[in-house]
């Protein structure tokens, strides 16, 4: 795994190999970016936002952002053993001032006060968790997201979720396993 564009091109990201992770492949990540850099679509683009990364694993999605402007990116990872390798990739980088790492389950995070709004929004949740539609709804609900958002959520190709009164769905890829949703809060 690697950054593929911006400041931090070519740095390799430490990933976790074992049977409860899935990394976000490089491939899947630069067609991500590249949809947020050139679809008319979206109002909103990386440079200089704010990004909140739930279900962060080792930090992919929220490096790369970072690599190409954002201005702040807050990752939200539960499991231990991948926040600690997330904090490692941050700490090679050296880019602790723009970043918040948050080692905590989603739903408590949700019920603390946020200062910030965030312009983008990833959700990478494992492919069996269905209660990332609660998280959805908990952050429409907080409203921490401004007027010209999006949402990408990372799921398997195969998976039927209801987004049904959460997000607008505006745009949905395949590739590989990988199904990326792009929406916003209705």
């Amino acid at each position: 795994m690697r950054v593929i564009s911006g400041k931090f091109k070519g740095y390799k990201i430490e990933f976790t190999k074992n049977s409860l992770t899935r990394p976000l492949k490089d491939s899947v990540k630069e067609s991500i970016f590249n949809v947020l850099a050139h679809s008319n679509l979206f109002k909103v683009r990386v440079e200089k936002s704010k990004i909140l990364d739930l279900y962060s694993g080792i930090g992919s999605f929220g490096i790369e952002a970072i690599s190409r402007g954002a201005k702040k990116v807050m990752f939200i990872e539960q499991d231990n053993h991948n926040a600690k390798i997330l904090k490692n990739n941050l700490m090679r980088i050296s880019q602790i001032d723009q970043v918040n790492v948050i080692n905590d389950k989603i739903e408590n995070t949700l019920k603390k006060k946020f200062e910030d709004k965030f312009d983008i929004f990833f959700f990478d949740p494992p492919f069996s968790d269905f209660n990332f539609l609660e998280n959805l709804k908990t952050l429409r609900n907080i409203k921490i997201f401004k007027k010209d958002h999006i949402i990408i959520i990372h799921r398997e190709k195969n998976v039927s979720d209801n987004f049904q009164n959460i997000l607008d769905i505006t745009m949905t890829r395949n590739y590989g396993r990988s199904k990326i949703i792009f929406g916003k809060f209705n």
